[in-house]
């Protein structure tokens, strides 16, 4: 399947490319998608976040190169490490040894083999969804800066609505929502070629009002409804990424991804996840 050699094309990228800045960029392109989409699916299909499974990657291959007898500053700077100490916390952060133990011989070390993917068919719950072809529409809300290691979102992002609730900009922002998609929307803007942003956001046809705004281009999404806590959004968009899409027909699409959040009840929350999507090529 086209879709699985594109993802295990860029497990090869990865590793012809571990001792080098990796271009996430690159990454999406192997797989037909952008970095920020290529990243989610990597960390639901992987099970770890691509960050995470790369650092596994070098630290197993450095200590090899320890092993064999390499010095431990030349091992941090091969692996992209500006000093001995960074590297040190890096490698004891996946062995739980320091690489001077591991150079001096007899130390066990863990191996990170290289990932390979394949389709696993299972049986599994129905996902019921529906396509649509949406015009563009205008939001308008407050946003963050993330960071392309997307590890380092997962505070940015709970953090934004804490705050957008906590301050008043939640029901403000409920009395500028005129149009569809009806709720509030969490919108990642995260294109290549610009830094990314999450947004808070309702779609609106009113003046901004001190707010951003943002214009949703013209897409065909694939729209999955999902009800139970705010935790359960991304139990959903796994299956959505490694259930649905691979068999699918379609491959993602340049628009942002969408969660639309139809009530305000976090522990009965009623929610929709809106996929860009394009069809493949016959």
């Amino acid at each position: 399947m086209e879709w699985v050699d594109g993802l295990n094309k860029t497990i090869a990228y990865i590793e012809e490319h571990l001792t080098e800045e990796i271009d996430y960029i690159q990454l999406g392109r192997l797989a037909c998608c952008s970095a920020y989409h290529y990243q989610r699916m990597f960390a639901y299909m992987a099970g770890v976040s691509l960050g995470e499974y790369i650092r596994r990657r070098r630290m197993s291959r450095a200590a090899v190169d320890l092993q064999s007898g390499e010095k431990v500053v030349d091992v941090a700077f091969k692996y992209g490490y500006q000093s001995p100490t960074a590297f040190n916390r890096a490698f004891q952060g996946v062995h739980g040894v320091p690489p001077s133990a591991v150079r001096d011989g007899g130390t066990a070390v863990k191996s990170y083999p290289p990932l390979r993917f394949t389709i696993l068919i299972k049986g599994a719950e129905e996902m019921e969804f529906r396509i649509e072809k949406r015009e563009a529409f205008r939001v308008v809300g407050v946003s963050a800066p993330i960071e392309r290691d997307m590890e380092s979102n997962f505070q940015t992002v709970p953090q934004l609505w804490d705050r957008a609730a906590a301050d008043g900009t939640l029901q403000k922002l409920c009395e500028r929502m005129d149009s569809q998609p009806m709720g509030v929307l969490g919108v990642c803007l995260c294109p290549d070629e610009a830094p990314w942003r999450y947004c808070v956001a309702v779609a609106s046809t009113k003046e901004a009002a001190g707010f951003e705004e943002y214009t949703v281009p013209a897409a065909t999404w694939a729209i999955f409804a999902g009800q139970g806590t705010i935790q359960s959004i991304q139990e959903l968009e796994r299956r959505v990424l490694t259930e649905w899409l691979p068999s699918s027909g379609y491959e993602y699409g340049s628009a942002p991804d969408v969660e639309v959040y139809l009530n305000a009840d976090p522990n009965n929350a009623r929610y929709e996840v809106w996929i860009p999507v394009v069809k493949k090529d016959a």
